[in-house]
């Protein structure tokens, strides 16, 4: 694994260990659920891990959660990637990846959301400049799937404005659901390697695969 997306995952379940632990001690009643807050949130995976950013809206109401976010300039290159991008010594831009969740809040921490989202993928060589003259491909993937998403306000029983700081994590599974690219894969002639190759449309998630994990930090004004 990569040693940042390493840390940055430790450090997930050190906050979320943290926080279960914070709630199985006795404490004070909590406020009852806001009829509406609003949260402006920015991903930790996308600059420490990716080299690039990720914002993103979310609005609560009593039993409903809706968001929207937006990744931009994600590179993954390198010990990122794995299977025939690894071998064919492939790197990816990604300009945006973007889309809404509509989900449903079990517990004032806890909800889960239906996400569809679109990934814009550019493709290049490992060694080359990351510019229109040697851009192996573009294309687009489109992703149906499920985030359950955890929210801590470290300060939430104080009555200042550090009660609206706020920490969300997030477990998703996004897989691809379809690809602009023709049958799905991509065939090639790779300077490196001295072949022609062929692969199929990258997974947005760790690995490979449609899993992701980040931690996000932002603020909520709440009880709107």
């Amino acid at each position: 694994m990569h040693p940042r997306l390493g840390a940055l995952v430790l450090g997930w379940w050190v906050l979320l260990a943290g926080h279960i632990a914070a709630h199985a001690q006795p404490a004070p009643a909590a406020d009852p659920p806001d009829d509406l807050d609003v949260s402006l949130l920015f991903g930790l995976v996308q600059p420490i891990v990716l080299s690039g950013a990720n914002v993103q809206v979310d609005v609560h109401t009593r039993r409903f959660s809706f968001d929207y976010s937006h990744g931009m300039s994600l590179d993954m290159s390198g010990a990122l990637l794995v299977g025939d991008a690894k071998d064919q010594q492939l790197a990816y831009h990604l300009p945006y990846s973007t889309g809404f969740g509509i989900g449903y809040r079990f517990t004032r921490w806890l909800d889960v959301r239906v996400e569809p989202k679109v990934h814009s993928w550019q493709v290049y060589l490992a060694r080359d400049p990351q510019d229109a003259g040697h851009r192996i491909a573009s294309y687009e993937t489109y992703t149906l799937g499920l985030g359950v998403y955890h929210r801590w306000f470290p300060f939430g029983g104080r009555r200042d404005w550090t009660r609206g700081i706020t920490v969300l994590s997030s477990v998703r599974w996004w897989p691809t659901i379809a690809t602009s690219l023709d049958g799905d894969e991509l065939t090639y002639a790779n300077r490196s390697t001295g072949r022609m190759e062929t692969i199929g449309a990258a997974n947005i998630g760790i690995a490979d695969t449609p899993f992701l994990l980040n931690v996000s930090l932002g603020y909520t004004l709440r009880g709107l």
